[in-house]
């Protein structure tokens, strides 16, 4: 597995990793005057070479936390916090070239992967008609329409094709740089519907906007490779699937023939299983690890892995405590090289941190997410009301690009 970036970003916050690591607690002061460093976390390493790579980062001025048991070898594997500057981690990568053995070279392939993508902050990805989507360095609003009539936020529903039109220009006028659309609901709970009830809500939508001159990028919600297939052909640019080819395994065969950007979301189970008890050991090393095995399976079909981008899907088999996890470790997602999309608009999660609010008063929680993810190099959001986050997004990259 490639390791994930897990900044230490309190004493808090380090006490608890560790105790995940079974670490001594005691080394939390030692440990803490270092914990303003480049951070890779990686699982599951043999304890000798657990005990090689700290010495090898001591000795370049770096650290390593394991646990207190690997130095006597009482364990038998443990995981790993590397601490270091850009520097030292090169000059790891370098060294661990000489040392083929006990695991040793797995961790330097996915941490030299790892390392190279870190700085990756901007992408262009070709669309139709030699239409290019740029990535970076500000987050794109995605805008929301939904052609069902029983998607979890109802203002967002649209019953027919001339609303649908009014609603997609507003929303352009307004800021959206692209729109997705779904027809079929995939709230918690929500039974699928047929192909042919899924394009027939969606295709006339699509004829209908592009023969109206809508111009911005398009993206299709869907899991359904033939549906994804016939909305290719009547104008969108973008698949959106939830499932990452999990529910349809012929998707990534339709991606591949078609040679379109495909958005792969990390879902646990299906919309109607999903939040039947979710439980993960290690929620953000599980989606990275999800996320490195599909875009493994996605090049073994032949598809251009340049062009997905990846969603850890919060609320899909998530709790609230694993999606504010989620948020709070946005950047460890950036090892993985591909462009991220957070879909977190007016979602459970706000509801519950601020008091059970309802759907339609979770503004201010969708807001305080949109910022954060201006702040933390996500590169596309998608929301429902479109104006309020241009704005937010358009004042916190004011303040970034402000000269001194």
């Amino acid at each position: 597995m490639i390791p994930y970036l897990c900044p230490i970003n309190s004493v808090k916050n380090l006490e608890s990793i560790l105790k995940r690591l079974g670490a001594d607690i005691r080394s939390l002061p030692y440990f803490e005057a270092k914990r303003n460093v480049l951070s890779f976390y990686i699982t599951s390493v043999d304890f000798r070479a657990a005990n090689a790579l700290k010495q090898e980062m001591l000795s370049r001025g770096g650290d390593a936390i394991v646990h207190k048991d690997a130095i006597q070898g009482t364990i038998k594997t443990c995981d790993v916090l590397l601490l270091g500057t850009p520097g030292q981690y090169d000059s790891l990568i370098k060294k661990l070239e000489a040392m083929p053995y006990w695991g040793l070279e797995t961790i330097r392939s996915g941490l030299a992967t790892a390392f190279a993508n870190v700085y990756v902050s901007a992408w262009l990805i070709p669309l139709t008609e030699g239409r290019i989507l740029r990535l970076g360095p500000r987050p794109l609003v995605m805008g929301i329409i939904n052609l069902t009539p029983d998607s979890f936020f109802s203002p967002s529903r649209i019953s027919n094709i001339d609303e649908c039109l009014k609603r997609a220009f507003q929303m352009q006028k307004e800021g959206m740089d692209m729109l997705d659309l779904g027809a079929e609901s995939t709230r918690p709970g929500s039974e699928p519907v047929p192909e042919e009830t899924e394009k027939g809500r969606i295709l006339p939508v699509l004829r209908a906007l592009r023969k109206n001159g809508f111009d911005l990028p398009i993206s299709v919600d869907t899991n359904k490779a033939s549906v994804a297939k016939a909305a290719i052909e009547n104008g969108a640019d973008i698949i959106n699937d939830i499932s990452a080819a999990r529910l349809d395994p012929s998707m990534f065969d339709v991606i591949s023939e078609l040679d379109v950007p495909y958005i792969c979301m990390h879902m646990k189970g299906t919309p109607k299983t999903m939040q039947e008890n979710p439980h993960y050991d290690d929620v953000i090393g599980e989606i990275v690890s999800f996320f490195e095995e599909r875009l493994e399976e996605a090049s073994s079909r032949g598809i251009n892995t340049s062009k997905i981008i990846l969603d850890p899907g919060l609320g899909f088999g998530k709790t609230t405590n694993h999606n504010l996890a989620i948020l709070k470790n946005l950047q460890a997602f950036k090892v993985l090289g591909r462009p991220l999309l957070i879909g977190h608009s007016n979602k459970s999660i706000i509801g519950k941190v601020l008091g059970g609010l309802e759907t339609d008063d979770r503004i201010e929680g969708t807001l305080a997410i949109t910022a954060l993810c201006a702040t933390e190099g996500v590169s596309i959001v998608r929301v429902h009301d479109v104006q309020k986050n241009t704005r937010v997004i358009k004042m916190i990259q004011a303040i970034k690009e402000v000269s001194r």
